[in-house]
């Protein structure tokens, strides 16, 4: 079938103009068709993410307040250690985050180490880096920081070797079995009385 041409235009032919207009109309209705779907996808992307991106603020947030806890519990180590010149201050931090890997209380080793050594000022001379007189004196550590670890790690019951001894049992439990009653009867309330102190101490911020 011939096409009704426009004046000029040759028999049997589309304008120009018509041509560019139906042209146009298969153009643009697909494409609005994609941005609507691409509208509709955006929107269900954002929807699966929002909660995702909420609770890693929440996740954050909570970090954030976990950390900040840490290092109030070990300035309050710290600042006691340093009020008496104690050789151990500056491992507040490591006390706090030992503790809290083999889950036993924040302020249990440095108070031992007081009980036991006055902070490191009457450490072991058998032997090295031993503060807490663990193992009577007769283990060897690496360093400050190795004794703290071994100590927590036996504290919080995740040696097999002495997991009898420390796994399961309480704060007094623990210290009981550390220093028993038969040995010094006050053993466990004179820790528990250094670990309330080292808890109320004030720690003294510079200004800026």
């Amino acid at each position: 079938m011939l096409l009704r041409s426009s004046p000029g235009a040759q028999p049997g032919t589309m304008s120009s103009t018509k041509l560019y207009s139906i042209t146009k109309s298969f153009i643009i209705v697909p494409l609005m068709a994609t941005a609507v779907s691409m509208n509709a996808f955006t929107a269900s992307v954002n929807t699966a993410i929002a909660p995702i991106i909420s609770n890693t603020t929440e996740v954050s947030e909570q970090d954030a307040k976990l950390q900040l806890e840490r290092e109030e519990k070990a300035a309050k180590i710290d600042a006691y250690f340093t009020k008496y010149n104690m050789p151990l201050a500056g491992t507040g931090m490591k006390m706090v985050t030992e503790a809290e890997k083999h889950g036993i209380d924040w302020n249990l080793i440095p108070a031992l180490a007081i009980r036991e050594s006055t902070g490191g000022k009457h450490a072991c001379k058998s032997v090295t880096y031993s503060p807490f007189g663990f193992g009577s004196c007769k283990i060897n550590f690496k360093s400050w920081d190795h004794a703290i670890e071994i100590v927590a790690t036996n504290l919080g019951g995740n040696n097999p070797r002495t997991a009898r001894a420390y796994g399961g049992k309480t704060l007094r439990g623990k210290l009981e079995a550390y220093n028993p009653p038969s040995v010094v009867p006050t053993y466990a309330s004179e820790v528990i009385a250094i670990m309330n102190k080292i808890e109320n101490t004030t720690v003294v911020t510079a200004e800026a």
